[in-house]
């Protein structure tokens, strides 16, 4: 009994730390918390069983699905301040939406360790943004892109955020900052951006996984609602404190951490890949 119990315990204390540290990411960062979800789940979601080939599949569904919470706490704090800017979430939305599609079906066709390698890859890129200087600090166009550029941007921005299990908010940061908007801006609007692409790609995961076999305890389809519940009631407590420090600190120092965090996790997965 004491045995069982320990073995419960781990997993949950696992999950409800990942959720205190991807709430506060997303405030401050404007991200969905993805990045620090999904590699937390490849450790924890094991102990719950399932078939090793699952696992990928269901950490980037269950990501998902705890990035509706987050990144809809994380916007109406942002909303609360002003700085959420509608008209882009509006006009973005069809298209990320579409391309959201198309990413969770390209998940379902692929196999747990191209995913991992996918995730790495992009973890990697990610971590970029994070570690370099802003592209010169430049502001290459005083408006938002419009047309085919939009189509092209926030659709590949819906799939390529569908396959990792992420909130896009990062590559919509850069587009904002490049398109003349404040990095405050920019974060409380990625937020709403998570939010457009974690309610399709939740769903998307728990269908396409719905008849899937030697899934962890406790998943629906491809989502896996224990470690979603978890993960998510701590997130709604810390992304509002992500917010106020987005809002009153400059931030450089813990940028350059959690990027350094993202090449350490894009390792990692990296290995688990490989190794799969």
């Amino acid at each position: 009994m004491h045995g069982e119990l320990i073995n419960w315990l781990i997993p949950l204390i696992a999950m409800l730390g990942a959720g205190l540290f991807a709430g506060f990411a997303a405030g401050i960062f404007g991200i969905g918390g993805g990045f620090v979800v999904v590699p937390a789940l490849f450790v924890v979601l094991p102990l719950l069983g399932g078939t090793h080939e699952a696992i990928a599949h269901v950490a980037i569904g269950t990501s998902a699905a705890t990035i509706i919470v987050t990144s809809i706490r994380s916007l109406l704090a942002h909303a609360k301040r002003g700085a959420v800017e509608f008209e882009v979430l509006k006009s973005w939305a069809p298209w990320i939406i579409l391309g959201d599609g198309v990413g969770v079906l390209l998940a379902g066709h692929v196999d747990g360790k191209v995913l991992t390698m996918i995730f790495a890859v992009g973890v990697f890129l990610m971590s970029l943004n994070f570690l370099l200087p802003r592209v010169g600090g430049k502001v290459i166009s005083e408006e938002m892109p419009s047309g085919i550029v939009r189509v092209g941007i926030a659709g590949g921005l819906g799939t390529f955020s569908a396959l990792l299990g992420i909130g896009g908010g990062t590559i919509a940061i850069m587009v904002m900052t490049l398109c003349g908007r404040s990095i405050h801006r920019a974060i409380a609007t990625a937020s709403g951006i998570g939010t457009l692409i974690a309610i399709p790609s939740a769903i998307g995961f728990a269908l396409i996984g719905f008849k899937e076999t030697g899934l962890p305890w406790g998943s629906l389809g491809f989502v896996n609602m224990p470690a979603t519940l978890a993960i998510a009631s701590m997130s709604i407590l810390t992304a509002p404190l992500g917010v106020a420090a987005a809002h009153s600190l400059p931030a450089h120092l813990l940028k350059r951490i959690f990027g350094i965090y993202l090449v350490i996790i894009a390792f990692v997965m990296f290995r688990n890949a490989i190794s799969m």
